[in-house]
């Protein structure tokens, strides 16, 4: 947010409740919040960009998969897909919730090494004809709630429903912290408008800048900006049947997208980046992202680039999983960051578990503390084989 815009100041001066950051981590736990009856508590949400228009979510590709090689991950994702499902029902039968499409065609990896064996080469071609396989080994390829689904409806719902259920968001920033004399707990939050706001609880949601929130607090985050990059493609000649999220060995993934097909990948030099640059380099569709499409589909000889953007993932540099839970000093600062890419298919999961643990101080659904930071204390990485 730039010097000169308008910065909107918060209705009280203490919330038990303060929420850096509004997209779809900070609504997901301010209405998980909001929507438990045992809390009763007051809820700020502090959103630098109230347009949305650099974040995460905004750059989105709304993938969801089950294929997770940790039993954790399969159940996070899991309730994400029934939520997801069931999107009417969880936001209370609300007629004007719409239901949340969901294109369950699953996920193909290809595998060019020895693994385990779900299809083989010969089996991928029989029900896909159009890939071209003569370097592939196996695939794994699930079409039980792997695809793609709405999340900007989801998350905007999320976010409307919370303020309906009384939780307040202000487009601020949140620029200190200030701690009690031992450094326990963050007393209060400085925002850039002036106010200075006492807080029971603070809730780190935000995204690529999770360092930038956690050093107020005097903590460090092993969480940076990378680029993602996104193609929207048409074909001359369509396939005739839907593409499922295809992860080819180069890296390169692509999928049908509506009428269209969407690729993407990251850079082949994937270092941090700066917050604000979201500079495409062009390069990539010519000579990496299409030569590899073309060889893997052979019909994708013929295509035609439509649209292409640059986002960021939140890239957790010590093992690309979540981050969660209460610091191990700085006891009301709570994580919801470094997802690494799968943030918006587990944002169900995880904004419900850290709801539980700030409502009833542990989680009761589903235990989520394999993700805690004090793993990063300890340098036990979560190793997770289904990264992409």
């Amino acid at each position: 947010m730039g010097q000169d815009s308008v910065l909107n100041p918060p209705q009280h001066s203490s919330y038990d409740v303060v929420i850096v950051g509004g997209a779809i981590y900070g609504s997901s736990v301010a209405w998980f919040l909001a929507d438990n009856p045992d809390f009763e508590g007051s809820i700020l949400v502090v959103e630098k960009d109230p347009m949305y228009t650099a974040c995460s979510t905004a750059h989105t590709n709304s993938c969801m998969r089950q294929q997770f090689s940790r039993e954790i991950n399969v159940r996070i994702s899991q309730f994400a897909a029934e939520f997801v499902k069931n999107f009417r029902a969880y936001l209370g039968n609300d007629p004007r919730v719409p239901d949340l499409p969901f294109q369950s065609y699953g996920y193909m990896y290809l595998a060019c090494g020895a693994g385990t064996k779900i299809m083989t080469a010969q089996e991928i071609k029989h029900d896909y004809p159009f890939y071209n396989v003569d370097d592939i080994v196996v695939g794994s390829h699930n079409l039980v709630d792997e695809g793609y689904f709405d999340g900007a409806t989801l998350f905007d719902w999320w976010r409307r429903s919370a303020r309906e259920k009384g939780v307040e968001y202000v487009g601020n920033e949140v620029i200190a912290m200030a701690r009690n004399s031992n450094g326990t707990r963050v007393e209060s939050v400085k925002l850039r408008s002036g106010e200075v706001i006492a807080c029971g609880t603070v809730v780190n949601a935000s995204g690529p800048r999770a360092v930038l929130t956690s050093r107020m607090a005097g903590i460090e985050l092993p969480v940076e900006p990378r680029k993602r990059y996104t193609f929207i493609f048409d074909a001359e000649q369509p396939l005739d049947r839907d593409l499922p999220l295809t992860i080819d060995p180069s890296g390169v993934h692509m999928r049908t997208d509506g009428t269209y097909y969407l690729a993407g990948c990251p850079p082949d030099d994937d270092p941090a980046v700066d917050y604000d640059d979201f500079e495409q380099d062009h390069s990539l569709w010519q000579e990496k992202v299409w030569p590899i499409i073309a060889a893997r589909i052979p019909q994708f000889e013929a295509i035609k680039l439509i649209n292409s953007w640059a986002g960021h993932y939140a890239y957790n540099t010590f093992d690309q999983n979540a981050i969660l839970g209460r610091h191990t000093t700085v006891e009301n600062f709570i994580f919801v960051n470094g997802f690494s890419g799968h943030g918006l298919q587990q944002s169900p999961a995880m904004g419900r578990g850290t709801s539980e643990l700030i409502i009833y101080g542990e989680y009761r659904s589903l235990d989520l503390t394999p993700f805690d930071f004090q793993r990063i204390e300890r340098d036990e990485p979560f190793n997770e084989k289904a990264i992409i």
